[in-house]
């Protein structure tokens, strides 16, 4: 049972982590520090003093850029390097307890937070363009508290985080074949 909880989780946090790789790094940081979570090494550096102070500021940049049209497109384009590592971090890190090879936890991190980053990076220009911009901050506060929501369900209630992630796709998805099939003007 701990396995499929483990993984569960790990899912749930890496998909996390597509939409915002710094709300899941500090909450898990944040636990592991507390003692709320077990982290073995090397991940549970996530829950030392200056990584956390690293996250915090780092993120706090974050949150605000990704409110900006044009530094957003900007930080989904470094997002995708950084929302994917983190995925792959914290997959691991959640996995680690369990019996699952480090790199196949890492590849299946990779995998989960790249397709949801994937998916939010090809969405956002839609919103961009159909809105002059005005929709970001919007858009961009629903991804970081879906990622706050998914974070903290990932950690207390896994089954559910899988289950918001999995419906996160579905709708993505309706809403991605949605505006393609829209007739363009000329």
């Amino acid at each position: 049972m701990e396995l499929l909880s483990g993984l569960l989780s790990s899912l749930g946090l890496s998909g996390a982590a597509g939409l915002n790789a710094y709300i899941p790094l500090l909450l898990v940081g944040l636990l592991s520090r507390f003692g709320v979570m077990d982290l073995a090494a090397p991940f549970d550096l996530l829950g030392n003093t200056w990584v956390l102070l690293g996250v915090a500021v780092i993120g706090a940049l974050d949150f605000v850029g990704d409110k900006i049209p044009g530094v957003d497109h900007a930080l989904h384009l470094l997002g995708g390097v950084v929302n994917t590592a983190a995925g792959a971090v914290l997959f691991a890190a959640q996995t680690g307890v369990a019996d699952v090879p480090p790199a196949l936890s890492m590849a299946l991190g990779l995998l989960v937070a790249g397709g949801v980053h994937a998916t939010r990076t090809a969405a956002r220009p839609v919103a961009t363009a159909t809105t002059g911009g005005l929709a970001n901050p919007v858009v961009s506060g629903l991804e970081d508290g879906t990622s706050l929501l998914l974070s903290v369900l990932a950690v207390f209630v896994p089954l559910l985080a899988v289950i918001l992630l999995v419906a996160l796709v579905v709708v993505a998805y309706r809403f991605w074949t949605r505006m393609r099939r829209r007739p363009r003007p000329i």
